[in-house]
This record gives C-alpha cells, sequence and structure tokens, in this order.
C-alpha cells in the first residue's frame, strides 16, 4: 500500500479525511492511543473521487482493527487494513494456548 518495504509485525492502514480535517498529530494521536506507534505516514498527492485525501500508514502491530477503530473515533474514515498474511491467525493461535495453559495450571 505505502511503497515502502514491508516490515515484519507491521499492518498498512489506507485512511481518507478531508483536506481541512488533515492532522498528522492527530493522526499520531489515534495510533498511540492504542499504545502502539506510527513508523510511516504518507499523504498521497491524488485524491479520491470525494476530493478527500488519501494518507497511508504503518504501525507497529500485527492486529490493526484496534487502531482502525481509533481512527474512525477521532473522525477519520479507514479504508484499508493489510497486516501480513497469517498475523492475525498467529496471534489468536497464541492466545488460546495462553488460555489452556492458565487453565491445565
Amino acid at each position: 500500500m505505502t511503497g515502502f518495504a514491508t516490515l515484519p509485525d507491521t499492518t498498512d492502514l489506507l485512511v481518507t479525511c478531508s483536506p481541512a480535517d488533515y492532522s498528522a498529530s492527530a493522526i499520531a494521536r489515534a495510533v498511540e492511543d492504542c499504545d502502539a506507534h506510527l513508523l510511516n505516514l504518507s499523504v498521497h498527492p491524488r485524491r479520491d473521487e470525494s476530493g478527500w485525501l488519501q494518507v497511508s500508514l504503518t504501525v507497529n502491530r500485527l492486529d490493526g482493527m484496534s487502531i482502525a477503530r481509533s481512527l474512525e473515533r477521532y473522525g477519520f474514515r479507514v479504508d484499508g487494513v493489510s497486516s501480513p498474511a497469517g498475523a492475525v491467525d498467529k496471534s489468536l493461535r497464541d492466545r488460546a494456548l495462553e488460555v489452556i495453559h492458565y487453565l491445565e495450571v
């Protein structure tokens, strides 16, 4: 999505907003509210059909859904979330194994 090399353990998000509402600090704050870090922010020179800006983000989380919800609470529209193949499945499997381990103790 971003044109940059894919980093391990990261998620890419595509966000759109009106030019008047664009604020890099608000986007960073929405990401940091989820205890994540914004690794890359890139504003695309083209706009979508409504005239809104398209912004690509890379964050240091495998599952970007909580970050997408946070961005939406801040008034941004999230058009895409892409994480490495199998990342969410691995995370869910690891959590399930932790619960099973806890129950066996």
